[in-house]
């Protein structure tokens, strides 16, 4: 089975870090992602630089990279000057997320779920006119550090409203990594009675990253999100901590026998460039450890 890795290393893996690295090393980074056969690049964030500084510069980044015609270049917004930002600035893919509960919405994007439910719609409408791809994420899905347990009826209503839309993608984050596997079965397999691509965004907070990624997939997800070096954080979510690492991930796929297409080797030396780059050991485990040949992939 071939699945879909997004690599959001550039955006979700960077926005939290201490040290912020320039619009040039962020297209680098990019560039080795696409170079290691990654096909779909979260590149920047269009976001208020002035709310997270380590994502100022989005367009710079845009323009910086060596853009290769095989691989799809996104961009997240969070409202509709995002959206004309991204736009302007050539990505191929506008992925929109809001979050499910009203006080991370508040904190997060100084909105209300229904405002945020109602833009989805729109931005959806607007990236068909425009011949963008469009994805919508569904943030804090399995839980909220302000409201807590988010109940799963509640997240699949939600859910059902955004697939009317029909983006191209509807994805489930488990922004503050507090997700099971039970929780994600019943997410994935309740979202595909719509009709709708699902995939997954996952963080590795309290170790059931990738034996939610796992669950994920065995429920019909076919994309998942990935950090490399496993970095990553919501600046606006105490205790957010990284993104499940794109090379374990890949590690853990083609040794169950699944399809990416990503050479697993390239993106271990990636990790460890990134990890000089940000002056710190980062959380992966497989950049540190090493390939396995019985699933060299």
């Amino acid at each position: 089975m071939r699945l879909e890795i997004v690599e959001v290393g550039p955006r979700d893996g960077l926005q939290n870090e201490e040290r912020t690295l320039s619009p040039e090393v962020r297209a680098e980074l990019c560039d080795g992602l696409a170079a290691a056969g990654l096909r779909r690049i979260e590149a920047a964030s269009f976001v208020n630089p002035k709310r997270v500084p380590q994502m100022a510069g989005a367009e710079e980044v845009l323009q910086g990279l060596e853009r290769n015609p095989e691989v799809t270049y996104a961009g997240l917004v969070l409202n509709e000057k995002g959206y004309e930002r991204a736009l302007e600035a050539g990505v191929d893919e506008v992925r929109y997320a809001f979050p499910v509960t009203e006080t991370f919405a508040k904190r997060n994007q100084n909105t209300t779920v229904a405002d945020a439910e109602a833009l989805a719609a729109r931005l959806v409408e607007r990236a068909r006119l425009d011949g963008v791809r469009v994805s919508i994420t569904l943030s804090a899905a399995f839980g909220d550090a302000f409201e807590g347990r988010v109940d799963a009826g509640r997240v699949l209503e939600i859910a059902a409203r955004v697939a009317e839309a029909k983006p191209d993608e509807l994805v489930l984050a488990d922004t503050i990594g507090v997700g099971v596997p039970s929780q994600v079965r019943e997410l994935v397999g309740g979202i595909l009675k719509h009709g709708v691509t699902v995939g997954c965004h996952f963080h590795d907070t309290r170790n059931t990253g990738m034996a939610n990624a796992v669950a994920a997939v065995e429920a019909g997800a076919t994309v998942l999100d990935a950090a490399v070096g496993g970095t990553g954080g919501c600046p606006f979510s105490p205790r957010a901590t990284g993104n499940i690492a794109t090379e374990d991930l890949v590690y853990l796929l083609h040794g169950m026998g699944h399809e990416t297409r990503i050479n697993l080797d390239a993106l271990i030396e990636l990790a460890g460039w990134l990890s000089g780059q940000l002056g710190k050991e980062l959380p992966g485990q497989v950049h540190k450890a090493g390939n396995f040949e019985p699933v060299a992939g």
